[in-house]
């Protein structure tokens, strides 16, 4: 095989994975593409036949939903909603990662193996449980009890990732800081948690869009309350 011939299959091959990576690309965005475009339609062109773009360029759909004060509520209780359900997740995630993944006790195996199987329950399974929980301690119908019960799906997945970072951590990081005089509180706070920042990022942003898009609990639990629904249930 010449040079040539080499340079050019390599040329060649490399073109070939970016055509594949602009496909995939373009196939995940057309969905996207498609509700974006259908929102400068008007009603009656919805049911006409399909156009890649709209016939007659309207943003009376926006006018109606900004204008729309339920909405504009539901977008605010989505926004507070997940930001808490975040915030409760990261803090109480990162202490248990970091007991699960640092620290040597009886048990520890199985309880991640527990932490894992509560991701294999599906959200229906334990609905009406939380249902009556909820009523009997006076949070239902109110963005509280979105809060105290989205942990319960975004919780596990946290613990999992975050145990993996804690794992990877050199020991002698942790030894360093305890021989320097750290306690083991500000071992985790100021060595261990920083260096975790990308599993952080990465798990606030997973439980962040779970949050957001949940729609099942949201539903049953803010039935009765416009006030408190989420947009989801507001759309």
């Amino acid at each position: 095989m010449t040079p040539e011939t080499n340079i050019l299959n390599k040329l060649l091959g490399r073109a070939g994975f970016y055509l594949l990576i602009v496909a995939i690309v373009l196939f995940s965005l057309f969905p996207f593409y498609w509700a974006l475009n259908s929102s400068f339609k008007g009603e009656q062109e919805l049911f006409e036949p399909a156009s890649y773009l709209p016939r007659n360029f309207t943003t009376i759909n926006y006018q109606g939903v900004f204008s729309n004060g339920n909405f504009m509520q539901a977008l605010f209780n989505s926004a507070w909603v997940s930001a808490a359900v975040v915030l409760l997740s990261l803090v109480v995630g990162a202490f248990a990662a970091y007991a699960l993944g640092r620290l040597q006790f009886r048990g520890r195996t199985a309880m991640m193996y527990i932490v894992l199987a509560m991701t294999m329950f599906p959200q229906i399974s334990i609905l009406s449980g939380l249902f009556t929980t909820v009523r009997e301690i006076g949070v239902y119908g109110s963005p509280l009890s979105l809060i105290l019960t989205y942990p319960i799906f975004t919780l596990p997945f946290t613990v999992w990732v975050l145990t993996s970072f804690f794992k990877g951590l050199p020991d002698e990081i942790e030894q360093a800081a305890l021989v320097d005089g750290a306690t083991g509180f500000q071992t985790f706070y100021m060595i261990m948690l920083p260096l975790t920042a990308p599993a952080l990022v990465t798990t606030g942003l997973l439980a962040f869009i779970a949050a957001w898009n949940e729609y099942l609990y949201a539903l049953t639990f803010t039935l009765t309350n416009r006030a408190a629904q989420t947009v989801p249930v507001a759309i």
